[in-house]
Order: structure tokens, then C-alpha cells, then sequence
């Protein structure tokens, strides 16, 4: 299916398809880190889906000719003061609507019910009994395990609603009110912990909604270009900051397509790279013919900058700025002579949402160094995949003709090995994490191991161990290994690595890398933990 254009009503967005604006699932977020991982779900199912904040009016909502709304969790209670409400006008609408945690419990306190602070939390994976056949849980087992995390519980249903789920500490762990299409669950559905949550998740989009299947990712690559088009126009000249991981070389090849020549791609070596990170990034990107990209060595003002820093949202934050001036400075030494007027940026999903950028009521987990700009910029910011989660840039970079080699790279973080060294980043400590790293990376390939994990890295605790290294007692660094198996990154699990691969990885790292007398390997999933660990 071909889109003929997006338009913008009121700041949101509206796709429309000859001439006819598309039918979609409107998620309605009341500050959940999950919002849009409900939105991803949704267009899993191949269903197009569309965020607005949880106080969108209604107004707002019918003009985007919503199928269904789902209503996200969030961090509040629905009894405290101020917490976030839906527009009250929404349950008159006749479209079905689903509530999730934070989302039921509005759904429920907006209808006239009762919500209470429960005796016993609910938080991680619980088994709810399934009270009686209905659409939601259509084709799921009569117990079935799911994800829970909440405070709260639905104490009194409003009038005309029922209990069609439960656990032992959760009369009301699904509800529905069929007469006027309004469901809710007091779990998420959304995260990968919910064995059946996308079959949850399908039953009302398909099933209740009556949604259609319009949402394809093919279709985003000619759509996207155009934007670009639109939106730099036909004078003016980007930036592009490549920094070797696969949304900065996705974003520069879109930019490429669209605009020629007058996109410049600079990749700036801040010290902060994996072990020869520029030079293999380079001789890559020739080999597919790629060869425009620049080089900017910046290491000793980055080092400098960040000199003492030890606290993680404050890394980000100089590095953030510290790029914007590299950037701006490499504009006017070396670009001077063309227009330049936009910086382009491989902000992803993930990136805006754990920055708290979608929405005021979202609880902040981390600053993005993308998002953390000064206020003071002389070029634009331009970001053609912040809507994409990695595996959706992955298959526009396919679309484009990118190299596997290239797109299956494991994800790097923009701020580069600063948020992997945790504590203060000196020179020596970023060469042992480098070598460390190597060593991983080299072993993960050979063994064939790499391409069955979604982003595996090394870091730097910042703690010293004793050890005993040839009969003599040492105190030396301790190095983490990390390695999940993921999606999109939203959600995570550790991954099952071979016990003889790891010992021979800790084995090479000990006795190769100077100054580390310990290698652990850490088994958190996210949530609780996040990927990274900064």
C-alpha cells in the first residue's frame, strides 16, 4: 500500500491513503515508559497507531478517526491530587477502549468505580485465572501468565462492568463492560513477560476494534524521503552525525537518497569509540560505496570535558552539548562554504521515550545525549527515525540496500564507552574497556554466538577487587559482561550464554587486559534493570 502524503493537524499526525484518512488505534499516555511499546504492538499486528497525550480532547481524537483507544499505565495514583485523567467525553463515544494498569484504573474511577491501595503489590510475572469466555482473552488458555507492576487495585466496578480475571491478590485483574465496549486489564499486556499479550493485544484491535490491517514499514522508506524533501527544501544543506551504529548509518543513507550531494556525513571521533571504531566504520562504508564520510578526531576535548564527571546524566549532558560544538565547529572550518542549516540525528523511539520526551507525566530514566541540546544552536535539528523502534530502522536500512554486515550490528550508545565506564572516564580507563570489549566482540563472532544476541557490550565497574595473578596479590578493576536477547530494546532478557564461552572470554580478558583481575556476568532483565548502565 502506498501513502500519498501525511499531513499535520494540531500536531499530530494524520496518514492518509487516497484521500482517505486511515482508520488507526489511538493510545492516549498517561506517562507510562511502555506507551509506545503499546504502539509498536499495535502496529505488530499491522494495525497503524498514533500517541496523544492522556489529556488529548475529544475533538482531537474523532479527527483522527480512531478504531479503538487504549488507555497506557503510568506512575500515579489514580487518588492522588492531579493525577492524569482522560477526557471524560471519551467513554461516549462508542468506540471500544482498553485500559491498561494506570489506564484501567482511570477507566474505572472516571465511571463511578472504586480504587484502593492494594494490601499486597503486584510486581513481575503472575498467573491470572481466566473467569469466562469473552473476545479479550479469545484462543488464551484458561490460566495464563502475564506481567504485572502496580500499587493499586480495582476494589468496586462501576455499573454494568464485570470481572472476566483474577489472581489471588487481584479480584479484578481483567474487566470488560460489553454494552458499552470497554475493557481493562490490570496487567501489561504489552511487554514480552505476557506470554499471550500480543494475542491480548490483537483481540481487541482486530477482533473488538475491527481495525484493518494498513500499517506497513515497507512503505515507510519512499514516504520518509519525500518528508525529507518537503521539509529541507531544495537550497539548504544537513549535517549528518554518524556514529557507527546502525540509526545514525540508516539516517545518513535516507538523507542521501533525498537530498544528494548536500548531505555531509561526519562522524566525530570523540575518544569514547570501541576499539578502532572510526577506521572500520570507514572502511565499511567504502566498501559499499559509501565514501563521504569525514572523520572529525575530537578525543582530548571530549576527555578534557569530562574530566571528574562522574555522575551519568551529567556525562550525557556534556556530551550532548560537546557534540552540537564539534558539529558547529567542523560547519564553519570545513562546510563553510555551503548553507548548511540542519544537524540530522538517529534518535530512535527508545531514545525519546526513556528521555521523558513524549509525554510531561512520564518519569524520566535517563537523558538522551540526542535530546540533551543546548538552547543555543545555529543549525536544526532533523530526525527522520525518531518514530522507529531498531528493528523497524533495521528493515528500512534492508529497504535501502544497506549491507547485513552493517544493519545486525549490535546497538552502540551515541555517548559511546562514557556510560559504560562507570565512574570517572580517564584515558587509561577507556583503553582497558576498548580491549576488553574487543575480546568479547572477537569471541561472541568466532564463536557464531553474536548474530543470536541483541546488543551484548563490556563495562567498567568502578570498584576494585583483590586477586592473586602469579602468586602475588593484586587489586585490580572488574569488567561486567552484558548480554540480552530483545525486540526493540523496550523490554529484555539476559541471555543464556555458554558456559565454556564464558570462561574462555573471562579467561582472555584477565590475562590480556592489563589492570582487571575479575570478569562477572550480569543477568538482569528489563525491567527492573535498563540495558545500558548509565
Amino acid at each position: 500500500m502506498r501513502y500519498d502524503r501525511c499531513s499535520r493537524t494540531q500536531n499530530f499526525v494524520i496518514l492518509i491513503v487516497g484521500g482517505i484518512v486511515l482508520a488507526m488505534i489511538v493510545i492516549l499516555n498517561f506517562g507510562s515508559q511502555f506507551a509506545h511499546l503499546i504502539a509498536r504492538r499495535v502496529r505488530d499486528i499491522g494495525v497503524h497507531s498514533e500517541i496523544l497525550p492522556h489529556n488529548a480532547t475529544v475533538a482531537q481524537i474523532k479527527k483522527l478517526n480512531p478504531s479503538g483507544i487504549i488507555l497506557s499505565g503510568g506512575p500515579d495514583s489514580v487518588n492522588t491530587s492531579g493525577s492524569p485523567r482522560a477526557s471524560i467525553g471519551i467513554y461516549k463515544l462508542g468506540i471500544p477502549i482498553l485500559g491498561i494498569c494506570y489506564g484501567q484504573q482511570v477507566m474505572v474511577h472516571q465511571n463511578r468505580g472504586k480504587v484502593t491501595k492494594a494490601e499486597t503489590h503486584e510486581y513481575g510475572k503472575e498467573t491470572i485465572q481466566v473467569k469466562c469466555n469473552n473476545k479479550l482473552f479469545k484462543g488464551c488458555n484458561s490460566k495464563e501468565v502475564v506481567w504485572f507492576s502496580h500499587g493499586d487495585n480495582v476494589t468496586r466496578l462501576p455499573k454494568g462492568f464485570k470481572s472476566i480475571a483474577n489472581t489471588s491478590g487481584c479480584n479484578n485483574a481483567a474487566i470488560e463492560n460489553v454494552q458499552k465496549h470497554l475493557y481493562g486489564v490490570q496487567f501489561h499486556p504489552e511487554v514480552t513477560h505476557t506470554v499471550h499479550g500480543k494475542k491480548i493485544i490483537s483481540n481487541f484491535v482486530l477482533d473488538i476494534c475491527k481495525a484493518p490491517k494498513d500499517w506497513q514499514i515497507s512503505s515507510l522508506r519512499d514516504t520518509t524521503i519525500s518528508h525529507l524533501r518537503e521539509q529541507i527544501g531544495k537550497d539548504e544543506h544537513v549535517l549528518v552525525g554518524l556514529s557507527g551504529g546502525v540509526d545514525s548509518l540508516v539516517t545518513a543513507t535516507l538523507l542521501r537518497e533525498a537530498i544528494g550531494e548536500r548531505a555531509h556525513a561526519v562522524l566525530i571521533d570523540t575518544g569514547l569509540l570501541r576499539k578502532n571504531e572510526a577506521n572500520e566504520v570507514k572502511e565499511e562504508l567504502q566498501k559499499i560505496g559509501l565514501d563521504w564520510l569525514k572523520v572529525h578526531s575530537s578525543s582530548a576535548i571530549f576527555m578534557n570535558k569530562l574530566k571528574n564527571v562522574k555522575d551519568p546524566e551529567k556525562k550525557r549532558k556534556i556530551i550532548g552539548h560537546t557534540f552540537i560544538k564539534e558539529f558547529e565547529k567542523y560547519v564553519n572550518k570545513r562546510l563553510k562554504r555551503h548553507n548548511i542549516v540542519y544537524l540530522a540525528q538517529g534518535t530512535i523511539y527508545p531514545d525519546r521515550i526513556e528521555s521523558a520526551e513524549p509525554s510531561k507525566n512520564t518519569a524520566k530514566i535517563k537523558s538522551h545525549h540526542n535530546l540533551s541540546l543546548p538552547e543555543k544552536m545555529h543549525l536544526k535539528v532533523v530526525e527522520p527515525i525518531r518514530d522507529l523502534y531498531k528493528d523497524e530502522v533495521r528493515k528500512l536500512g534492508r529497504s535501502l540496500g544497506l549491507p547485513k554486515e552493517l544493519l545486525d550490528r549490535h546497538p552502540f550508545p551515541g555517548p559511546g564507552l562514557a556510560i559504560r565506564i562507570l565512574g570517572n572516564v580517564t584515558k587509561q580507563r577507556v583503553k582497558t574497556l576498548q580491549d576488553a570489549d574487543a575480546i568479547y566482540m572477537e569471541e561472541l563472532r568466532t564463536s557464531g554466538e553474536y548474530d543470536k544476541i541483541w546488543q551484548a557490550f563490556a563495562a567498567l565497574l568502578p570498584v576494585k577487587c583483590v586477586g592473586v595473578m602469579g602468586d602475588a596479590r593484586t587489586y585490580e578493576d572488574m569488567i561486567t559482561l552484558r548480554a540480552v536477547d530483545s525486540v526493540d530494546a523496550m523490554t529484555a532478557d539476559w541471555h543464556d550464554m555458554p558456559r565454556v564461552l564464558l570462561s574462555k572470554i573471562s579467561t582472555r580478558i584477565i590475562n590480556e587486559v592489563r589492570g582487571v583481575n575479575r570478569v562477572v556476568y550480569d543477568i538482569t532483565q528489563k525491567p527492573p534493570g535498563t540495558i545500558e548502565y548509565e
